[in-house]
């Protein structure tokens, strides 16, 4: 029997409020970021340990502006680390939405994959007597010979 991991039937109405909702998101959220990968590496990254120092260096330094100088944008610091605290529940949120989506499609396309493969199963036992052999052959391609190939020894000369 094949599996069923999922049946997923959204209504036309669904459909648009889902994507009402992903418009309102990229509109919103229109001032977020996107670093190419060159960058992301470049970036001093703030990890659980650094991210206590570094609040506390910024409170520290907010204790004590008479040892900041100009060239370091104190408030513009505390501002991104109130916008961090201000993203990251909704960072959360999102995070654990995508994963439901990627494990949703792979579990439709598992299931997909599951009675196509049960159903070409069907077809080479019974296919023959039904005049389905040249279709069958057809799909056999998923199948190939072609896959990896062991390298040759190399001959001495």
């Amino acid at each position: 029997m094949s599996q069923n991991l999922i049946s997923l039937h959204w209504t036309d109405e669904d459909l648009g409020a889902i994507d009402d909702a992903l418009s309102i998101l990229e509109t919103r959220m229109g001032a977020l970021l996107s670093l190419q990968p060159d960058e992301r590496r470049a970036l001093a990254k703030m990890g659980d340990k650094s991210e206590a120092f570094c609040r506390q260096t910024l409170h520290v330094l907010a204790q004590n502006r008479q040892v900041v100088p100009p060239s370091l944008n104190l408030d513009e610091a505390q501002a991104d680390l109130r916008a961090i605290d201000v993203l990251r529940p909704r960072l959360v949120r999102m995070q654990q939405l995508s994963d439901r989506l990627r494990d949703t499609d792979i579990a439709l396309g598992s299931d997909v994959m599951g009675a196509a493969l049960e159903g070409y199963a069907l077809l080479k036992v019974s296919g023959r007597n039904q005049g389905l052999e040249t279709l069958r052959q057809s799909l056999s391609a998923r199948f190939g010979k072609g896959g990896r190939r062991a390298a040759e020894p190399a001959t001495s000369a």
